[in-house]
C-alpha cells in the first residue's frame, strides 16, 4: 500500500494539483482584497453606501434596538442574518465574474502565444503505384 501511495504522489497530475491549490490560496487573498478594497467601495458609491451585512431579524431572544449583527450574536439571541448572506452572495458573484474575466484573458493570451503548425503546401505528385497498376490492368482487359 505504501508503494501505491508513492506512485500516486509521484504522478505529475497530483503535483500539478498541489501547486494549483497553493497558488489558488494565494490568489484568493488577492481577489478578496480586490473585491473588498476596490470593487465594493465603487458599488457603494452607486448604492449610496448601503451595506446589507447588519440586516437581520431576531427569531428569539432580546437585542437592543439598532444593534449591529455582531452585538446581536454576542447577546446570544437567535438571529436570521439575511443581510450577511446577501453580501456573501454579492461577493461571490463579483469574485466569480473577476475569475471568469481572468481566465478568459489568460486563454486569449495563451491562444495568441500558440503558433499554428506550419502546413506544408500540397505538392502535386504523379499517379500512385496503385493507379498505375489499375491502368495496366484496364489496358490488358481491353486487348
Amino acid at each position: 500500500m505504501l508503494n501505491e501511495f508513492k506512485d500516486f504522489i509521484a504522478k505529475g497530475n497530483v503535483m500539478d494539483m498541489a501547486v494549483g491549490i497553493i497558488i489558488g490560496a494565494a490568489f484568493t487573498a488577492i481577489v478578496t482584497s480586490m473585491v473588498g478594497d476596490l470593487i465594493n467601495p465603487i458599488i457603494g458609491l452607486f448604492t449610496g453606501g448601503v451595506d446589507f451585512t447588519n440586516n437581520y431579524a431576531v427569531l428569539a431572544g432580546e437585542v437592543p434596538a439598532g444593534a449591529s449583527l455582531e452585538v446581536a450574536r454576542e447577546t446570544g439571541a437567535s438571529v436570521f442574518a439575511y443581510g450577511a448572506f446577501l453580501m456573501a452572495v454579492i461577493n461571490f458573484l463579483i469574485i466569480a465574474f473577476v475569475v471568469f474575466m481572468l481566465v478568459k484573458y489568460v486563454n486569449k493570451v495563451k491562444s495568441l502565444a500558440e503558433k499554428p503548425d506550419d502546413v506544408a503546401p500540397e505538392v502535386v505528385t504523379g499517379p500512385s503505384e496503385k493507379d498505375i497498376l489499375i491502368e495496366i490492368r484496364d489496358a490488358l482487359k481491353t486487348r
